[in-house]
């Protein structure tokens, strides 16, 4: 990365302290901890400590390159300490989750009560013939039965894989292939903006070339008259049928802190999803650890996080980081913007929020539908906010501050992985003075580094490739099923270093600024330009809600700027607009930011969980044939973009 690029990267001089009230009440408030976090043997050890093991580790890290066990030796099961210890503790009344359905539908489980789910469910599954290693698939929207499935599959030992219920038949199908699952977990639909997907009905097309699937659960949730679905006999369960007489108790599977967790897919460089996989103990030491500190949970809180369960920050924030700290969570089936754009604060007004946790890409649409949403509700129940999924530009983490948290809120702006499980870069809000668009530090207990190309060390104020020094307890154990693989993409680029793929500014007070995938770094001219500094920039113009940037071929630079945006309400489309677009970018980062397309949009084509999928945008600019639109939550998008690109290029 050049030395110009980082000097002009987000050049941000505005600071934002914790509040003396807020630092005094904060559970890490003393700078010391960092240095407790240099033996993290000791460190984590600490914090294993306060968890129920049936058995005590011999040994708290075997470190083999690339392959690491934690807490070697000791057993333990992790449903136990996200429930039973709770219910046993005295919390057995407190609500775990307040569920709200897109239709406005209501359920609250207790410690005690979501426990007794989970058994009866777990018990469901032992009465299919699931044991202890046998793999199971979960494909639903967001729905209480999802988050009680996955602690069933946990009770009993059995490894789960959630598939998000946004995926394409043949996404379902790959998956439950790879992993080799032996049940399938799914619903007659799902709703979403008020139309229903149709759950059953793509597992049916994906089951017809999964023979090992032995069993398919079917959760009612939209109910025959808008969703009929045929189940096959034999095969298909109705949940409620299931779960009508079974036990209420369900003794824990003893587990082996090393033995399998969970298999979540991300996507692949070869076009074959990658199954992560996840083991039990340092697991769940990471991420109730990194949930307890990084947001600063307290016993009366009130904390949403936005994703969905079919993706890790679902997994390690929804379910097992917040159960495990005995906290109470919102949980949300449908869209923000249904059915108007002030759905999420009205959830918070009602719910009391007090921690909210969302995406970039959300904050930079909340911006883009316009204050007056946020602004008919009353926000003051907020009192921290979070930020995952992608590095958030400092105008939006302004407006996030402003409009959202009122100007007294904490963001804390949060940099992991599926690959790593939990949290690894954030601002600990009681101690850590906020830089609008950076992540701050590694957390305590947490090593990482800013390389070059060569893997040497990058001195601050510098940029280069992120990496990871040492091993961590919530790290993945391997890709399902491949080893090699697992060495070959993670950790063959530097010896002995995890690469985790993205770039990373390191300032002089020892921040890390995240540039996003190192893929998403432009050649242009000779010059190595960040699709984020770009995006920042694009998104400070006035009239800009949201931005993706890609590189496209040209016969002179090597690579040309593609910029898509979306503009404010009240801003039109015009020739004027593109022009004052382009100049500001140039005026922020410097001529050779410029974009030299820029095309409109109403909206960015984004995936139902609401991540943007640049590799479109990709095909559009380069003029190629688009590939699959199967996961886009509104595939018309494309259609727009494509005929702009026609127009642009006549």
């Amino acid at each position: 990365m050049s030395h110009e690029t980082i000097e002009t990267l987000l050049d941000e001089d505005r600071r934002f302290p914790p509040s003396e009230a807020f630092a005094a009440a904060a559970n890490v408030n003393d700078p010391a901890i960092y240095e407790a976090g240099e033996d993290i043997e000791a460190f984590w050890e600490s914090h294993a400590k306060t968890f129920t093991w049936f058995e005590p580790w011999t040994k708290v890290l075997e470190w083999d390159l690339p392959f690491a066990k934690w807490f070697v030796g000791a057993k333990t099961n992790i449903t136990v300490n996200c429930l039973d210890r709770h219910v046993e503790g005295g919390k057995a009344d407190k609500t775990a989750f307040i569920w709200e359905g897109e239709p406005g539908d209501e359920r609250i489980f207790t410690y005690a009560e979501l426990l007794k789910e989970v058994c009866r469910f777990a018990n469901a599954l032992r009465a299919l013939g699931v044991q202890k290693g046998d793999r199971v698939t979960l494909y639903l929207g967001m729905v209480p039965e999802l988050a009680i499935a996955v602690l069933a599959c946990a009770r009993i030992g059995a490894p789960h894989s959630v598939v998000f219920g946004g995926f394409s038949p043949d996404s379902l199908r790959e998956r439950i292939k790879d992993s080799d699952s032996k049940v399938l977990i799914t619903g007659d639909g799902a709703w979403r903006r008020g139309g229903v997907v149709p759950l059953k009905a793509n597992a049916d097309i994906a089951l017809e070339e999964t023979p090992g699937v032995e069993h398919v659960v079917v959760v009612q949730r939209i109910g025959a008259e808008k969703a009929p679905v045929p189940m096959q006999a034999g095969r298909d369960h109705w949940w409620h049928e299931l779960v009508a007489d079974a036990a209420d108790t369900c003794e824990p599977e003893v587990m082996d802190a090393e033995d399998l967790l969970f298999i979540l897919y991300t996507s692949g460089t070869t076009g074959h999803p990658k199954g992560i996989a996840h083991t039990t103990g340092g697991y769940m030491v990471g991420t109730a650890m990194t949930h307890r500190w990084v947001f600063d949970i307290k016993d009366d809180d009130v904390y949403w996080c936005t994703a969905d369960i079919g993706w890790v920050t679902g997994h390690s924030y929804i379910v097992y980081g917040p159960l495990a700290n005995g906290c109470t969570s919102v949980m949300y089936e449908g869209g923000p913007d249904h059915p108007g754009k002030d759905r999420f604060w009205d959830i918070v007004e009602r719910r009391g929020v007090t921690i909210f946790y969302t995406a970039p890409t959300a904050i930079r649409a909340f911006m883009g539908w316009g204050d007056e949403h946020p602004k008919s509700h009353d926000l003051s129940s907020l009192r921290l906010l979070g930020s995952v999924g992608e590095p958030i530009n400092p105008e939006a983490w302004m407006w996030y501050h402003d409009t959202i948290g009122g100007g007294r809120c904490p963001i804390v702006d949060t940099w992991w992985q599926t690959e790593t499980g939990g949290i690894m870069i954030s601002p600990l809000p009681g101690l850590t003075t906020n830089k609008p668009g950076s992540a701050a530090r590694a957390l305590p207990g947490i090593h990482v580094d800013v390389v070059d190309e060569e893997g040497n060390h990058v001195d601050a104020p510098g940029g280069g490739l992120l990496v990871i020094r040492k091993p961590w307890p919530s790290m993945l154990r391997g890709i399902y099923g491949n080893p090699e693989r697992y060495k070959d993409v993670y950790w063959s680029k530097f010896d002995g270093l995890y690469f985790a793929g993205d770039g990373a500014k390191l300032d002089e007070d020892g921040y890390y600024w995240l540039l996003g995938r190192v893929d998403d770094i432009m050649l242009v001219s000779g010059h190595n330009i960040s699709t984020m500094e770009v995006e920042s920039a694009l998104v400070d113009h006035p009239a800009v809600a949201e931005s993706a940037v890609v590189g496209r071929t040209h016969a002179v630079k090597g690579q040309a700027i593609a910029a898509f945006v979306t503009l404010m309400g009240g801003a039109e489309p015009s020739e004027e607009a593109r022009a004052e677009i382009r100049q500001h970018v140039a005026a922020k980062i410097g001529p050779i930011g410029r974009p030299d397309d820029v095309y409109f949009a109403p909206a960015l084509p984004k995936t139902r969980s609401g991540k943007i999928m640049r590799r479109l945008l990709r095909d559009i600019a380069e003029g190629r044939e688009v590939g699959d639109t199967t996961t886009l939550a509104d595939p018309g998008v494309v259609d727009t973009l494509r005929a702009q690109y026609e127009k642009h290029r006549s």
